[in-house]
């Protein structure tokens, strides 16, 4: 089942009203404990944002992730959906943004989705949409044409969809692009060239165990031309 998670509250706030913990990845709750379900480091977001960073290359999917799928078939009235995890997911045609059983959505095998996670644990298949609360697509659905796909860990998206990330503001003084970053550790990025965008993916890939200084050294010099 994994380690029991606890932590000590700082006195200044023990006679407060309690925060409500946030579990993030790496931790699932069980009753009132909190049990640790991946090995790695445990980190902390102010105020009380918790998650276990690991350098795990599977993905398992975690419910309201938003993840870059694979369309590889259709049935009935369900796409079949390739995640990167140990099963496919399934996708209503119906989760989508103005879909009707008259107007269904225009989706082929081998189309990118990107798409959030309603159903997520190890007792039933997994289940996405593409659209949010309100029934609004909110920047899913289907997407990539002329982009590249491509995997990274799922330590470095963490880094990448971190607000205010820096190695996307390192790469947008570089190149105008378009980039999507799944949960699931996949990574489509497009730019105004071939050529670019495949500069854009390669400096990516680079930055797994780069530091930022090292990050900055290498930018510069694919920037100035010398690489």
């Amino acid at each position: 089942m994994g380690d029991v998670f606890s932590f000590q509250m700082p006195e200044s706030i023990t006679d407060s009203k309690p925060e409500k913990v946030v579990c993030g990845p790496g931790l699932r709750r069980n009753g009132d404990e909190v049990l640790v379900c991946k090995s790695g480091i445990l980190r902390h977001k102010q105020p009380n944002l918790y998650w276990i960073d690991s350098q795990q290359r599977r993905y398992v999917p975690g419910k309201g992730e938003s993840v870059i799928g694979i369309i590889t078939a259709k049935s009935g009235d369900i796409f079949k959906v390739d995640v990167g995890g140990s099963e496919q997911a399934s996708l209503s045609y119906l989760a989508f943004e103005g879909a009707t059983k008259r107007n269904r959505p225009n989706v082929q095998v081998g189309d990118l989705v990107y798409s959030q996670f309603i159903i997520a644990n190890k007792d039933m298949e997994p289940e996405l949409v593409c659209i949010d609360s309100c029934g609004r697509a909110n920047g899913m659905g289907v997407f990539g044409a002329g982009g590249l796909l491509f995997k990274v860990s799922l330590g470095l998206v963490r880094r990448l969809l971190a607000p205010q990330s820096e190695i996307a503001k390192d790469l947008e003084k570089m190149f105008p692009f378009e980039i999507v970053v799944g949960m699931n550790g996949r990574v489509w990025v497009k730019s105004k060239t071939i050529q670019q965008t495949l500069i854009v993916a390669n400096l990516l890939e680079s930055c797994e165990n780069m530091t930022a200084q090292q990050r900055q050294t290498l930018f510069r010099r694919v920037a100035d031309g010398s690489i």
